[in-house]
């Protein structure tokens, strides 16, 4: 018994002795927790503040207060008490923030026994996140997660643990006073994470603090990375921009082969058409999850268009309408800007795939202002090419309707001029919107990606465009040779009209449209030519009125102008006279170019057959393809253009003028 004494009193020395060589560290009953069934933890300058250390977890006692022995060899350390994350933090009652308490051996009473409250947690703004709809594919049992910069984009975070409602929606909230969160929805690792809705890759959620007002935020999962359907792996996106592709496959193949009037021109489009689809091609597959993340740099690759297409282009515009070569020097200039880029571009193709993965997903700063000063300059570089070709094309406009009556040439340099500005103007729009967002808060990651899939949509058009005239080489009418220098003449001379015997244009609607001068007049009998000694260009007078009485007679009795692609030459051959003095009698004579000539004769047919009791019958429109319009389009600009109406508001005004 004495013994049992002794061993009692000794164990109890030990227990003493034990309490005294550690600091007894007790929180009085707290006030309500954040999180109802978590724990308290510690966390200081002894554990480098890890917030939910398991090794500092403070133990509940039954009258409410939380307990932790700490290691007596702490003198001096900071602290603050957490449940877990920085996400919960002590606070004042005012749900403000408060300093580091501080622990020192010197300055404390009872250095082992430490007691303190814990006045209120820090109120940082609530985000009640509420999933209304999932994918159909998405698996029964499956877990899912919210992650973000609120916890360092961990997948699988079980505090962000979406709960399933009794209403069939899922819920989580986030506590952050980070001014804007980026965050995505994830079925427990990154291999699962949402996507679009055809199972793409998706841009980062954002919202930004003032957004958030502790209301619920609805959130709608179109689909899992993992989970595409085959039906919904192609979008309707893809298709068009894959057709472009096939098409300009065709065009490659086939374009050399054909017997074209102007291979060394074909051999530019070619050369642009190529790499338009190439680009196309890249930009498309390198929008695929698996593609992406095996080759990540690929993502750079259609971005060389942006500084390759308008130079290309342009050369092209200057050989198809005027045959002219590349200029002696200088021309290499034009493709200064693409090697530039690829040199900005080049540490990021030597770096490694992983790395610059990362960079693209956490948008890094550097990366970001490379894209942006580069498509602004490239921007600029565009707008620069496009004002030039749209000179050339207008220069083009003004020559050909002056020796051909249709329109179709212009009309098509039109659509490549609007498509080429509609890419220009999303493409301008881009960085209004990047330029505004630094005053208003706006979601610019996702209106730029729409942006860009809606530019590189509307580039893919001038695919189709470009390879539909190609093909059909009629679309695209090249200008003749330029006529030779008009024989000299004294001031006297006046040069007589020819007796000529019009020929009807069907006999010579098989000539070249691009004979010179010269050819036509080899091909026409020796009588109505004269041959004189050349000198300086002097333009000779003429007897304007006879050729007008001529010109009017042949066009009133043979009506050339219904052939809707008749030209100066076609007409000249007819008439047997130079295209050059015919060219000149209409400007003079007529106060016209050729051009509005021909419709003014076919404006004026369908007004006569409009009066005739059978033609009653028909259509406008069909009567506007007998006279010799070759479209809609053509038919109602020249009609408003010569009567300052439209066919409409004309045989309105004639019927109430002239009633049945």
């Amino acid at each position: 018994m004495k013994i049992d004494r002794c061993g009692l009193i000794l164990a109890f020395f030990i227990l003493t002795l034990t309490s005294w060589g550690q600091i007894r560290l007790e929180v009085a009953r707290p006030t309500s927790l954040p999180l109802a069934d978590s724990s308290l933890y510690i966390v200081g300058s002894f554990n480098n503040w890890n917030p939910g250390d398991p090794r500092f977890l403070l133990t509940p006692q039954a009258n409410g207060s939380y307990v932790i022995l700490l290691p007596d060899t702490l003198r001096r350390f900071e602290y603050k008490f957490t449940q877990g994350s920085w996400q919960f933090t002590e606070g004042n009652t005012q749900g403000e923030s408060i300093p580091n308490r501080l622990y020192d051996r010197t300055q404390t009473k009872t250095p082992q026994r430490i007691q303190v409250t814990v006045a209120g947690w820090e109120q940082r703004p609530a985000y009640h996140f509420v999933v209304t709809e999932l994918p159909v594919n998405t698996p029964q049992d499956a877990t899912l997660y919210i992650t973000g910069t609120f916890n360092k984009w961990n997948p699988g975070d079980p505090r962000y643990k979406l709960r399933r409602q009794p209403d069939g929606t899922y819920r989580v909230t986030v506590y952050s006073d980070l001014p804007r969160l980026e965050y995505k929805f994830t079925r427990g690792n990154w291999a699962s994470v949402e996507g679009r809705d055809n199972g793409k890759s998706r841009p980062n959620r954002r919202i930004a603090r003032a957004e958030s007002r502790n209301l619920d935020i609805d959130v709608r999962i179109g689909g899992w990375e993992d989970l595409t359907s085959s039906f919904q792996f192609y979008s309707a996106f893809d298709l068009v921009m894959l057709f472009s592709v096939v098409l300009a496959a065709l065009l490659i193949v086939s374009l050399p082969v054909r017997t074209a009037p102007n291979r060394a021109a074909n051999r530019w489009l070619i050369t642009l058409v190529t790499f338009s689809a190439v680009f196309t091609l890249l930009k498309v597959i390198s929008s695929y999850r698996d593609i992406a993340n095996a080759y990540p740099k690929l993502l750079l690759l259609p971005d060389f268009i942006w500084f390759l297409y308008a130079p290309l282009f342009y050369f092209y515009l200057r050989r198809r309408l005027f045959n002219k070569p590349l200029p002696k020097r200088g021309w290499v200039y034009s493709f200064i800007p693409v090697v530039v880029q690829f040199f900005a571009y080049l540490p990021y193709f030597l770096m490694e795939s992983k790395v610059f993965q990362l960079k693209l997903v956490n948008q890094d700063t550097t990366l970001r202002m490379l894209f942006l000063a580069l498509g602004f300059l490239a921007l600029v570089f565009n707008i620069g090419y496009w004002l030039a070709g749209r000179r050339l094309i207008q220069a083009f406009k003004t020559q050909v309707l002056a020796t051909n009556s249709s329109g179709a040439a212009a009309r098509y340099m039109n659509a490549v001029l609007v498509i080429q500005a509609t890419c220009l103007t999303l493409w301008l729009f881009l960085y209004g919107i990047t330029a505004a967002s630094r005053i208003i808060d706006v979601d610019i990651v996702a209106i730029a990606e729409q942006n860009v899939d809606m530019i590189w949509l509307v580039f893919s058009l001038l695919t189709y465009l470009l390879s539909f005239a190609a093909l059909r080489q009629s679309a695209i009418v090249q200008l003749p040779p330029v006529s030779p220098p008009v024989v000299a003449a004294t001031p006297d001379d006046t040069v007589a009209p020819v007796r000529v015997t019009p020929v009807p244009i069907d006999t010579v609607s098989n000539m070249p449209a691009d004979d010179t001068t010269e050819q036509l007049l080899e091909r026409l009998p020796e009588s109505t030519t004269q041959t004189q000694s050349l000198a300086k260009p002097v333009a000779p007078s003429i007897d304007v009125q006879v050729f007008l009485e001529m010109i009017e007679t042949y066009m009133d009795q043979q009506k050339p102008y219904t052939n809707p692609n008749l030209t100066i030459h076609e007409l000249a051959a007819g008439l047997k006279m130079p295209s050059h003095l015919l060219s000149r009698v209409i400007n003079e004579g007529f106060g016209k170019n050729f051009f509005d000539f021909v419709n003014q004769y076919r404006v004026d047919e369908l007004k006569r057959r409009m009066n005739d009791p059978h033609a009653r019958g028909f259509t406008l429109l069909s009567l506007a393809f007998d006279v010799g319009f070759n479209s809609k389009t053509a038919f109602n600009r020249a009609f408003k253009k010569l009567t300052h109406q439209t066919p409409k508001e004309y045989f309105q005004m004639t019927s109430d003028e002239h009633p049945a």
